[in-house]
């Protein structure tokens, strides 16, 4: 079996490629249409899954690929897949259509219900974030050797808290209201998280709802570079979940911050 090493390099690879697929179709008027749920479709969207559910499997003999455009029925089950892929071909798909740079394509291996291995490449902005457990968590930019990243102790009074430019939540705005001259910043897609994790940024709140494949390689890529995102009620954020849904999540650098007190209604 292929070391976690080369899985992750291999990982990187894939997903660089789907970034150029993705790119084949930016800023061009590629057709959007919308799916049962209102969310956006497009031709990049389709081209970056075809790519990635046709190459992961190669990569690790009998792992499934479990992908948020995959149409199958029974397609996104997790019944009786202890070890799977995770994945979002493209992630900000919003940020795709308006034309922002802050779109990514996220891969993640689920092992017993936690992301293992995660790669969020962001192709608009050269920019890719990487990272497997015990092995530790990176940041490249286009023409540059990868550096490793890590998460910043917390100053209450400078917190820098990540929001969603679309989807802020209610939360937020209570959490910013108990803050200190807190700063905002806001940013597109699984990106949110990987401010964090390179210690840009200090929490990230989620109170709206997100699927598996929006959080799993941001996830994995925060947690190895030191921070934690956990549900409200302080658990790790877990996979293979039936519907694949998740609760509010919040993704904190600071392992000592008490972001429960912060939060609190």
């Amino acid at each position: 079996m292929s070391s976690l090493n080369s899985v992750l390099a291999q990982c990187r690879e894939l997903a660089f490629q789907a970034g150029v697929e993705i790119m084949r179709y930016y800023r061009r008027d590629a057709s959007v249409t919308f799916k049962s749920d209102s969310s956006p479709l497009t031709e990049a969207d389709s081209a970056s899954h075809h790519f990635l559910v046709k190459k992961l499997p190669a990569l690790l003999d009998g792992v499934p690929v479990i992908s948020e455009e995959s149409l199958e029925p029974g397609a996104h089950s997790t019944e009786g897949k202890p070890r799977f892929w995770l994945v979002d071909p493209l992630d900000g798909t919003k940020e795709f259509v308006k034309g922002t740079n802050e779109f990514t394509v996220n891969i993640a291996l689920i092992e017993d219900s936690q992301p293992v291995l995660g790669v969020v490449h962001a192709p608009a902005l050269g920019l890719t974030y990487f990272a497997a457990k015990s092995l530790g968590a990176w940041r490249e930019s286009s023409g540059q050797a990868a550096i490793p990243i890590a998460t910043r102790p917390a100053d209450l009074s400078h917190i820098t808290v990540v929001a969603s430019k679309d989807h802020a939540g209610p939360m937020v705005a209570a959490l910013l209201a108990r803050l200190s001259e807190p700063a905002l910043q806001s940013m597109g897609s699984s990106l949110k998280f990987c401010l964090v994790a390179e210690g840009r940024a200090d929490l990230y709140l989620r109170d709206l709802p997100t699927m598996e494949w929006d959080t799993a390689a941001a996830q994995c890529v925060a947690e190895t570079a030191g921070g934690s995102v956990c549900t409200l009620d302080g658990r790790p954020l877990a996979y293979g979940k039936p519907d694949l849904r998740n609760p509010a999540v919040i993704a904190t650098g600071d392992p000592q911050l008490d972001w429960a007190a912060l939060i609190a209604t």
